[in-house]
C-alpha cells in the first residue's frame, strides 16, 4: 500500500526539509561537488533532490564542451578528475570540509545531509568510495583486489566522500586527458598500498552511503513509510544516501525516482519535488498554446466516426489547433475526406497524407512531428492514434500543465492488463514488468511516472523538438518498431518521458478481429469492443429502461422502451438493403409461427449477414436483464431460431395477417421514423384490441409469443418500414 497524509503538500515539504537541515553547524561543512556540462533531465532531477534534502551542491564545467566518456564509449570520465582538481585547489587546507563528489545525470539523493555525515564518519576513513559488484574497466585488476567476507570489492568511481585535504592528494597527480578513465585512475591508487594508506581510503561495501544499481538490481527494494520511500538493501539491510543508476541500470534509476524522494498526498499521490506545473487557468482561447495533433490511422480501426466526434469535441480551441493526418488505409478514405469537409475549416490548419500518398508509419511520424519542429509558433505536438479512446475531453489541457517535454495520459485496454507505458525494460530493450505498473495501471498508485516506453499517445514539447529532438528522424533504430525506435531515440538523448495517471483519459480498441469485408463493419465488434459497441449503438436511456424508470406498458403484458441508438438503426437497415436478398414472401416456415397459417414476411435473417453470433451476445446483453426484470421469475438465455429484420411496404407487403410466434417471448425493434420514413404501420393484439400506431424508433416492444398475444402487422400505407424481430426462447 502507498502510505497516504492529509497533509498539506508544502507542509510535508518542510517537514522534510527539516529533516535534511538538522544539525546545521555541522552540515556548514559538507561541500557537493558534481560535473554537469548541460542541463539534461537527469541532471534537473538531481538538482531537485539535492533541494529537497537541503545539500548545498556546487556545479563543475557547465557549459562547457564534454569530451569524457559517453554511452557509446567504453571508459572516459577524465574530464571530472580535471574539474574536480582545479575546483579543490581553493579548498585544499580546509581540513574540517567534507566534500562529496558524485555523479549527477543518473543519481538520486534518497535522505539528508545528517544522515550521510553521520554514516561517514562512522566510516572511520578520510576517504570513502562506492563500491559495486563489477570490476571496471580493466577486469584484470580484479586480482589484486583483496577479497572480502561481506560486501562488494571492487570501486566504483561514481560517487566519494572524504576530507578536503585527502581529497586533494587523490587528484594532484592527474595528468590525464579528458578522454582518459577517471574509474581506472582512482582503482590503481586505490590498488597500491601505500597510497591508499596514505590517503587514508576505503571502500562502502556494504552501500550504506552509496548504491550503485548496476548488478544490484536484485538487491534492491523500496521501502515505503511515514509517507516517505526509501530504497533499501535487503542483501546488507542497509538504506544507502545516494541512488546511482550506472552501466544499463539508468532506467531502472528512473523507476526509482518515480519514488525517491517522493512526498505522497492523499488525494493524488503526486509529488512535491518536481517542477511547477503550467497553469492554463485564466488564458484566453487566443492566448492559448498553438497545438499541432497528429493523427495517425495506420491500419482498419473500428467507431472511427465515433473517434473523429471525440476530436471534435476536445476542449481545446480549434484556431489554437493545427491537424496532421496520415491515413494509411483505403477503407478508411470517405471517413477521413468527409471529416475534413465538414470541420476542416475550423482548424488552423489541417494536413492529410492519404493512402495514394504510399508513406510508411514511421515517416509519416517524422513527418507529422517535423510540421511542429519547424513551425516557432508550435509550442505542442500531440500525437494520436486513432485505436486510442479519449473519453476525457481535457486532456490537452491536463498534460499541457504537467509541464513535461514528452508525457502520455495513461490508457489501457479495457478488461486487460496492456496500456500505452511499459515500466521497465529487459535487457535486450524490449517489455518488462515493472514492480509498480499492475498498481498504476489499475490505479492504486496515482501520479506522474517516468517510465522508459509509451505509445499511442503523447505530448511532446515544441521547444524540445528543436532542441534536445532536433533529430529529423526519430522513428527509426535499427529494426526497432516506430513506437520502440522513438522512445530509444528519445532516451538516447536524456529526455525523460512521464505518463500520467491522475485523471482517467480513455482506454484503447482491440484491432485483432477487426473485419472489414461488411458496409457498417463496427456492428460486428461487440466481442472485441464491448464497450464502444455499447456506445455506438445502445440508447443513452438504456439504463433507466434497466431500473424500469423509462419501461412503458402500452398494452397488458406488452412492454416498451429504448433499446438501439438512432445509428444502430440506420446502420442496421443499410447493412440489409446492402446485402439486398430480401425473401419474397415465403421464407419465414409456417411451423415456427404457430402452425396455424403460413405468415410470410419480406425479411432477411441475422445469418444471412453472419451477424447471427453478435445477434445473440446483444440479446444475452441487453434484452435478458430487462426481461427478468419484467417478467419475475423467469429466466432466459434468449435462445432463438428466428432472428431478422421485416421490410414493410404498401406496394410489396404492407401488413402481417393474425398470428402467434412462436417463441416464449418476441422482440420487435423499430428500426426508422413514424411520420418521416413510412406512414401507417404498427401492431395490434387482438385479444385485448389495443394497437401501437406509432412506434418509436430504436424503441422495441417485448411482449408474450404463444397463447395469449395473438396480433398482427398494421398496414404501412406510404414509405418503407423496418422492424428488427426475434422469437426467443422458442
Amino acid at each position: 500500500m502507498v502510505p497516504q497524509l492529509l497533509l498539506l503538500p508544502g507542509l510535508l515539504l518542510t517537514l522534510l526539509m527539516a529533516e535534511g537541515s538538522s544539525g546545521s553547524k555541522q552540515e556548514e561543512n559538507l561541500l557537493v561537488l558534481t560535473v554537469a556540462t548541460k542541463e539534461t533531465e537527469g541532471f534537473k532531477r538531481f538538482k531537485r533532490s539535492a533541494q529537497l534534502f537541503n545539500y548545498k551542491v556546487q556545479v563543475l564545467g557547465l557549459e562547457e564542451e564534454w569530451h569524457g566518456e559517453d554511452d557509446k564509449k567504453a571508459a572516459g570520465g577524465g574530464q571530472k578528475v580535471r574539474l574536480l582538481k582545479s575546483a579543490l585547489k581553493q579548498h585544499e587546507d580546509k581540513e574540517d570540509l567534507i566534500i562529496l563528489f558524485t555523479e549527477s545525470y543518473d543519481v538520486l539523493f534518497a535522505s539528508g545531509p545528517a544522515e550521510l555525515l553521520k554514516k561517514f564518519k562512522q566510516a572511520k576513513s578520510k576517504v570513502v568510495f562506492s563500491a559495486e559488484t563489477f570490476v571496471y574497466p580493466d577486469r584484470k585488476l580484479e586480482a589484486k583486489y583483496s577479497q572480502v567476507r561481506d560486501g562488494k570489492r571492487f570501486l566504483g568511481s561514481g560517487g566519494f566522500i572524504g576530507y578536503a585535504p585527502n581529497l586533494n592528494k587523490l587528484v594532484e597527480d592527474w595528468k590525464g586527458l579528458d578522454s582518459d578513465s577517471d574509474q581506472l585512475f582512482y582503482t590503481n591508487i586505490f590498488l597500491d598500498p601505500e597510497k591508499r594508506e596514505n590517503i587514508n581510503i576505503t571502500l562502502d561495501q556494504r552501500c550504506r552511503i552509496f548504491q550503485n544499481l548496476n548488478g544490484a538490481l536484485d538487491e534492491v527494494v523500496l521501502k515505503f513509510e511515514n509517507a516517505r520511500v526509501r530504497a533499501r538493501n535487503v542483501m546488507y539491510d542497509t538504506l544507502p544516501v545516494l541512488i546511482h543508476g550506472n552501466g544499463p541500470t539508468k532506467l531502472q534509476l528512473n523507476y526509482l525516482g518515480n519514488y525517491i524522494p517522493r512526498v505522497w498526498t492523499f488525494e493524488t499521490g503526486c509529488t512535491v519535488c518536481d517542477e511547477g506545473l503550467r497553469s492554463l487557468t485564466g488564458f484566453k482561447d487566443d492566448a492559448l498554446p498553438l497545438v499541432l495533433i497528429g493523427i495517425f490511422i495506420e491500419q482498419p480501426t473500428p467507431f472511427l466516426s465515433q473517434f473523429f466526434l471525440r476530436l471534435q469535441n476536445l476542449q481545446y480551441p480549434k484556431k489554437r489547433t493545427q491537424l496532421f493526418i496520415h491515413n494509411h488505409e483505403q477503407h478508411h478514405l470517405s471517413r477521413v475526406d468527409t471529416f475534413v469537409k465538414e470541420h476542416g475549416k475550423e482548424y488552423h490548419t489541417v494536413k492529410v497524407i492519404g493512402p495514394e500518398n504510399h508513406v510508411e508509419n514511421a515517416d509519416a511520424r517524422n513527418m507529422g512531428m517535423d510540421l511542429c519542429r519547424q513551425d516557432p509558433d508550435c509550442e505542442y505536438y500531440f500525437s494520436l492514434d486513432a485505436e486510442v479512446v479519449l473519453n476525457n475531453s481535457k486532456v490537452l489541457r491536463s498534460l499541457i500543465e504537467q509541464n513535461k517535454l514528452v508525457i502520455t495520459p495513461l490508457v489501457s485496454r479495457q478488461g486487460k492488463l496492456w496500456s500505452n507505458f511499459w515500466g521497465a525494460l529487459s535487457p535486450d530493450g524490449y517489455y518488462a514488468r515493472s514492480e509498480d505498473y499492475v498498481d498504476i495501471v489499475q490505479g492504486r498508485r496515482v501520479g506522474v511516472w517516468n517510465v522508459p516506453y509509451v505509445s499511442s499517445i503523447y505530448l511532446v514539447k515544441g521547444s524540445a523538438l528543436r532542441s534536445q529532438l532536433k533529430q529529423r528522424d526519430l522513428f527509426h533504430h535499427g529494426k526497432l518498431d516506430a513506437d520502440m525506435a522513438f522512445c530509444h531515440n528519445v532516451r538516447d538523448q536524456g529526455v525523460f518521458m512521464f505518463v500520467t495517471n491522475q485523471h482517467h483519459f480513455g482506454h484503447t480498441l482491440s484491432l485483432e478481429n477487426y473485419q472489414t469485408t461488411h458496409l457498417h463493419n463496427d456492428l460486428w465488434q461487440i466481442f472485441s469492443n464491448p464497450e464502444d459497441w455499447k456506445e455506438k449503438y445502445i440508447h443513452e436511456n438504456y439504463t433507466r429502461a434497466l431500473k424500469e424508470k423509462l419501461v412503458e406498458t402500452p398494452c397488458p403484458d406488452v412492454y416498451w422502451f429504448p433499446i438501439f441508438t438512432d445509428v444502430a438503426c440506420d446502420e442496421l437497415v443499410e447493412e440489409m438493403e446492402h446485402f439486398g436478398q430480401w425473401s419474397k414472401g415465403g421464407n419465414t416456415d409456417s411451423r415456427l409461427l404457430g402452425g396455424y397459417e403460413n405468415v410470410p414476411t419480406i425479411d432477411i435473417h441475422m445469418n444471412q449477414i453472419g451477424f447471427e453470433r453478435e445477434w445473440y451476445r446483444f440479446l444475452l446483453d441487453y434484452i435478458a436483464p430487462i426481461t427478468e426484470k419484467l417478467y419475475p421469475g423467469y429466466y432466459t438465455q434468449t435462445q432463438f431460431e428466428l432472428a431478422f429484420v421485416v421490410r414493410y411496404k404498401p406496394d410489396e407487403q404492407p401488413s402481417l395477417v393474425p398470428h402467434h410466434d412462436a417463441s416464449t417471448f418476441t422482440i420487435n425493434i423499430a428500426l426508422n421514423r413514424v411520420g418521416i420514413d413510412y406512414e401507417g404501420g404498427g401492431c395490434r393484439f387482438l385479444r385485448y384490441n389495443c394497437s401501437i400506431r406509432a412506434p418509436r424508433k430504436g424503441w422495441t416492444l417485448l411482449h408474450p409469443g404463444r397463447l395469449t398475444h395473438y396480433h398482427e402487422g398494421l398496414p404501412t400505407t406510404k414509405g418503407t418500414r423496418y422492424i428488427a424481430v426475434s422469437f426467443l426462447d422458442p
